[in-house]
């Protein structure tokens, strides 16, 4: 159990590490790219980039949202987020393993605070999971990594919390500490190639939109006359849906 363990924790490291970080970088680049020859083609070339970063900040602390629509699920995301981040990145363990790929070392939470948001982590992992699927919407986009994902993430939580504040047997604190490495290892090496993307592709979102969703000029007011709303102007703020006579 303990080659496992070596292993686990020093070549498959090392190996997942680097397909993440090379992964990341490529779905970066190609989204990069991607954004420079949307620009490229389209004819309306202006973008309002206070206002783009004003809604990329919005959808990364979304405070401002979060009591429009299903407060409580939007605040269990960003507690889960809180957790999900700074444990990995800032538990004193985890850091020493990163400084023997990478060589640095930088500042580590208190054990009390990682445990903490540990425990965060793991309740808003169940409460997203449920929150999924109990609400019907919710349930309609939602494909099975949706689901996976969230438990998933807790497994080396999980483990992890066991083996550093549980009193365990010899072999059972080994399994536990085999089960949080290599689940560990898992979610690098899936990283790129999942919906967790998001993590590195979330600052260009906004501007992702902006650029890449441009019609051709008076194609609102094309849209609106075929809707039955030439009347009307395309830049109305209120929705078009109430009806031509509303």
């Amino acid at each position: 159990m303990e080659a496992w363990i070596v292993f686990a924790r020093g070549p498959l490291f090392r190996l997942c590490f680097s397909i993440m970080v090379l992964g990341l970088a490529r779905v970066l680049w190609l989204t990069g790219i991607g954004i420079i020859e949307a620009y490229g083609r389209s004819d309306d070339r202006a973008l309002a980039y206070r206002e783009i970063f004003r809604q990329t900040l919005g959808w990364a602390l979304p405070v401002g949202r979060a009591g429009r629509a299903r407060p409580l699920y939007s605040l269990t995301s960003v507690l889960f987020h809180l957790g999900l981040l700074l444990v990995p990145l800032l538990l004193q363990a985890h850091v020493r393993l990163w400084q023997s790929v990478i060589g640095i070392a930088w500042p580590v939470l208190p054990a009390a605070a990682a445990d903490g948001l540990t425990l965060l982590m793991l309740v808003t992992a169940v409460g997203l999971f449920a929150g999924r699927l109990a609400d019907r919407r919710s349930r309609a986009i939602s494909r099975l990594q949706d689901y996976v994902w969230p438990l998933l993430l807790a497994v080396p939580f999980v483990s992890g919390f066991a083996c550093a504040n549980l009193t365990l047997a010899p072999l059972t604190y080994q399994a536990g500490m085999l089960l949080h490495l290599l689940s560990a290892d898992a979610v690098m090496f899936l990283l790129p190639f999942t919906k967790i993307t998001h993590c590195v592709l979330q600052p260009l979102s906004q501007l992702v939109t902006a650029v890449a969703w441009k019609f051709v000029p008076e194609a609102g007011d094309r849209v609106a006359a075929t809707l039955g709303f030439a009347d009307r102007p395309s830049w109305a703020e209120r929705s078009r849906l109430g009806g031509p006579h509303s």
